[in-house]
């Protein structure tokens, strides 16, 4: 039965990254909708009369609102397959970010913030489970990390869009041009075939069923599996691993332009510059990270990897004065807090080895993005630190979550190489 299984061939074939490539897409523009907020926040603020604290809530809501559709994506993702779900969450975070443009106050942009965060929240775990489930294992790590590659880029198309071209096209312009990757939708339904993996597993499922008692089967497919006796420390841990990581990455870009512009009083064009070396930093580092990771083993890499971002924050922060009168020195930091951010591009190799195929997108959506949801107090945390402290005293605590990343991927097992479980 396993033969024919996409990860049990040798290399990589022309299907395999027509999976990845799409998968890497959806990526992008799940990225570039939920950051492009971050990128008009002033110009929605000044149109909508909004104070930085109502801004801070709306961009919290659409955190929030990826855990729920974590989640239920990752639940109908075990339940209808990969390649179904993929093209579902697309068009959930494309019409979200479209409707957005037309927001006449802050109870109407929140709703569809709520909306894109749905669809933001389901694409990455089934893209990510997509992947796991049908590359080889002895570089599952590497193409799970070239997905990853999708963030710096999303977060390069809305520095583009949000901070260079937002001056002549307007701000609601911006959300609208954003529906464009709906089309993507139509090259996953035509050219994609379903996770073999998922469908062996169906077919197992549907034997059980046949031959012996459906209810347990029904039962083990559902959210709460993940806290039965078998999943529930697993699931935990997982998810104390994202919450460490998501906070060491929003408390550093929910409010990073705005912290180059009003604090260290750069043009939003300049803050916008300045962010594309960070994620010049990122496409590196997420690069890299599956080669590290593929050799050296995922509890190796993510240690490195949250080293160098705690210590390119520090610099871009707490010690900024000592370092800004060089122009090119700060801007290395600023390059070494994108190089760190690629620890990301462990979870969809780490959670896909960890978990069996009937719970898997469930398992990657629910912890991923639980942990993120809970990001839905960061911005404002950070605002009311830089009360008393500045924008850089309330993004300086992202080190701290870093190095908190660093430390606790080892109470896992090595999962380097290890076959997938149906």
């Amino acid at each position: 039965m396993n033969n024919h299984l996409l990860n049990e061939f040798e290399k990589p074939t022309k299907l395999h990254y027509k999976i990845l490539f799409m998968s890497w897409a959806g990526w992008v523009f799940d990225f570039y909708d939920l950051i492009l907020f971050s990128f008009l926040l002033i110009p929605i603020g000044k149109e909508l009369h909004l104070t930085n604290i109502e801004l801070s809530w709306v961009l919290g809501s659409s955190l929030a609102a990826t855990a729920i559709g974590g989640v239920i994506f990752g639940i109908l993702s075990d339940k209808y397959g990969r390649r179904r779900v993929l093209q579902w969450t697309i068009l959930t975070y494309s019409i979200g970010t479209f409707l957005c443009g037309i927001s006449t106050s802050i109870w109407v942009l929140l709703f569809f913030r709520i909306i894109t965060g749905l669809g933001v929240g389901g694409e990455w775990a089934t893209g990510q489970t997509y992947i796991g489930e049908t590359f080889p294992a002895k570089v599952r790590g590497r193409y799970g990390a070239f997905m990853q590659t999708g963030a710096p880029f999303g977060i390069v198309l809305a520095s583009i869009v949000g901070g260079l071209l937002v001056n002549q096209l307007g701000w609601r312009e911006c959300f609208f041009v954003s529906i464009l990757p709906a089309l993507l939708v139509v090259f996953i339904r035509k050219g994609l075939p379903e996770s073999d993996v998922w469908a062996e597993r169906q077919k197992l499922s549907l034997s059980t069923i046949e031959n012996d008692d459906p209810i347990i089967e029904k039962s083990e497919n559902s959210f709460f599996s993940l806290f039965k006796d078998e999943n529930r420390y697993l699931f935990i841990k997982c998810l104390i691993l994202a919450i460490f990581d998501m906070s060491a990455y929003w408390f550093t870009y929910t409010w990073l332009p705005a912290y180059l512009h009003q604090q260290r009083q750069f043009t939003i064009v300049k803050s916008a510059e300045w962010m594309l070396i960070t994620q010049a930093g990122g496409l590196l580092g997420y690069f890299t990270f599956g080669f590290i990771a593929d050799k050296w083993g995922r509890r190796p890499a993510y240690s490195i990897y949250s080293v160098i971002m705690a210590a390119g924050l520090v610099m871009i922060t707490l010690l900024w004065e000592a370092v800004a009168i060089y122009p090119p020195l700060i801007l290395s930091f600023m390059f070494l807090v994108g190089l760190g951010t690629g620890m990301f591009s462990g979870y969809g190799p780490l959670f896909s080895e960890l978990f069996p195929t009937k719970i898997r997108n469930t398992a990657m959506g629910s912890a991923f993005n639980l942990a993120r949801g809970i990001q839905f107090f960061t911005p404002v945390v950070i605002v009311l630190i830089a009360n008393d402290y500045g924008l850089s005293g309330g993004i300086s605590l992202a080190a701290l979550f870093a190095i908190l990343t660093g430390a606790w991927i080892w109470v896992f097992p090595e999962t380097k190489g290890k076959k997938i479980v149906i």
